[in-house]
């Protein structure tokens, strides 16, 4: 006779009872690796970066040059204090619980328009995250001008239900007269070297050289990083969807949503660069009635409706939504935290993946107190925020390993980073970078934009040739004006005893052909 428990059987009705539907932030919850919050060390960066990244958008988009502060307080048994401080446009106090503590939540995500944020998740899981690692609620200041007080909050979020909950507000005396602070108590680790706050803050000032940062060490240390530049990046515009960006199932539901009354005009309308006669093309492409009701469009004829597309010549986007950092400045950036003998860069022009515009900048250092056996320093960038993690799932790594840098007189092993005195530079700029994950740590390897950051780089390597070049150039004249300078006193000797030259007469002699020898110098 068996001991084994008889099993009990499920039945249809007993599984339903089980089921019921999870909110975002609690799927988040249990997952919190997805949005880099796997590890103490990571999960003190990522809070960091939200909040910085948070602020510079707010600053830039109000027009503000970008004052930041950030400090991080050691709270003991691996707690820590972090704040995060701007100068920007301020919150008005009744968005500021649902842009902190609700999930998936802000303005990016349905505008194709370049930004750092885009999800609407990233400040929001830095406070749930510490919540659940120690209880602590949020706390943020917030003022939008100095006629009004300054609204703070205390908040958390309620991760079954996505929403926030608001534990304590009020008007407070605040010394700024707008911007906003925002405050997190988290579990973490605080480290110096690579893959470090320390790293990001000094990564961030390469690509927004307009930004000034004090930074607040655990130890009290405080570092300043002064702005390179008194400009702003160029401000960008909000673009439509590109047909060629759009799949099957997004056009459906266009077409379901949309308010125009005849296919036609939903093209022209919906879609940039969807001008009334392309729009009439597209249609006679898909055999379809310009004047079709688009709520009406069947599966069917939407599928049509992308073939004609396809088949229809239509200009790339327009590139007003992107703004690069340009060539000048990304100099100056990496100036302000490589020192080298030799900078260089390169911008591309605006190019397409999936209807999506981007723009590839690169740049690279060379020389200086670099270290020459090891592999270059590779410093990537999405939307002037650095990356830091997963350098090796990362197209800008994948396409920086495929330049043949042998060809600019730089060491190479097979299918590694080039090795030398070097660092170098890749940023995306784009309405949508496509990452691979939601912790924004690596952009996804499309040959499109693969091949723009590969171009990027072999324009920098080639300025790079150039100089290497005149330096071995410089070099050589250098080793034989050196000989000629040691040989030009025994001339002057020879001189004198050979045809009977006056001691003045044979300091003359070495004078003239000193001066020569520096004239060709020049």
């Amino acid at each position: 006779m068996s001991d084994k428990p008889e099993r009990r059987k499920e039945t249809a009705e007993s599984m339903a009872a089980k089921q019921r539907e999870i909110s975002v932030s609690e799927f988040f919850t249990k997952n919190r690796h997805l949005l880099g919050f796997d590890n103490p060390r990571k999960a003190l960066l990522t809070a960091i970066k939200e909040g910085v990244d948070n602020s510079l958008d707010a600053c830039e988009e109000a027009g503000i040059l970008p004052d930041l502060a950030v400090e991080i307080r050691d709270m003991g048994e691996d707690r820590y204090r972090v704040a995060v401080r701007d100068n920007g446009p301020g919150i008005v106090a009744s968005q500021i619980p649902n842009i902190f503590a609700k999930l998936l939540y802000g303005s990016k995500f349905h505008r194709l328009k370049m930004s750092r944020g885009q999800q609407g998740i990233g400040i929001s899981a830095a406070g749930m995250y510490g919540l659940l690692t120690t209880g602590r609620p949020m706390q943020i200041v917030s003022r939008t001008r100095a006629s009004r007080p300054a609204h703070y909050v205390e908040l958390r979020i309620d991760t079954r239900r996505n929403r926030p909950e608001v534990l304590n507000e009020m008007d407070v005396v605040w010394e700024q007269e707008h911007g906003t602070e925002v405050v997190i108590h988290l579990k973490g680790k605080y480290q110096h070297g690579r893959q470090s706050v320390d790293e990001y803050l000094q990564q961030t000032v390469v690509t927004n050289p307009h930004v000034r940062i004090t930074y607040r060490m655990p130890d009290g240390t405080v570092v300043v990083y002064e702005r390179a530049t008194d400009e702003l990046p160029p401000q960008t515009e909000e673009i439509r969807p590109h047909p060629y960006g759009v799949e099957l199932g997004i056009l459906q539901a266009m077409l379901k949503d949309s308010k125009a009354r005849h296919l036609a005009s939903f093209l022209h309308q919906d879609f940039s660069r969807v001008s009334p006669r392309v729009a009439e093309e597209i249609c006679a492409n898909a055999e379809l009635s310009p004047k079709a009701h688009p709520t009406r469009i069947s599966r069917t004829q939407v599928e049509a409706l992308m073939a004609g597309i396809e088949k229809t010549k239509i200009m790339n986007p327009p590139t007003d939504c992107v703004a690069p950092i340009g060539e000048t400045l990304l100099v100056k950036g990496l100036q302000t935290v490589v020192e080298a003998e030799f900078y260089a860069s390169a911008t591309r022009p605006p190019a397409v993946y999936r209807g999506n515009p981007f723009l590839i900048e690169a740049a690279l250092a060379w020389g200086g107190k670099q270290d020459g056996d090891q592999p270059a320093r590779l410093l990537r960038y999405a939307n002037r925020v650095p990356l830091l993690y997963q350098q090796g799932a990362c197209c800008s790594y994948g396409a920086t390993t495929r330049v043949n840098w042998r060809n600019y007189d730089v060491q190479q092993p097979r299918g590694s980073l080039p090795v030398g005195p070097l660092t170098l530079v890749v940023h995306m700029a784009s309405v949508w970078v496509p990452f691979t994950s939601e912790s924004k740590e690596a952009i996804a390897a499309y040959p499109e934009i693969e091949d723009q950051i590969g171009l990027a780089l072999q324009e920098c390597g080639r300025q790079l040739r150039i100089h290497l070049s005149r330096c071995r150039r410089n070099a050589e004249a250098d080793r034989k004006r050196g000989y000629i300078e040691h040989f030009i006193p025994h001339i002057g000797i020879g001189l004198r005893q050979l045809v009977g030259l006056s001691e003045r007469q044979e300091k003359d002699v070495v004078e003239r052909l000193t001066a020569m020898l520096e004239r060709s110098r020049d």
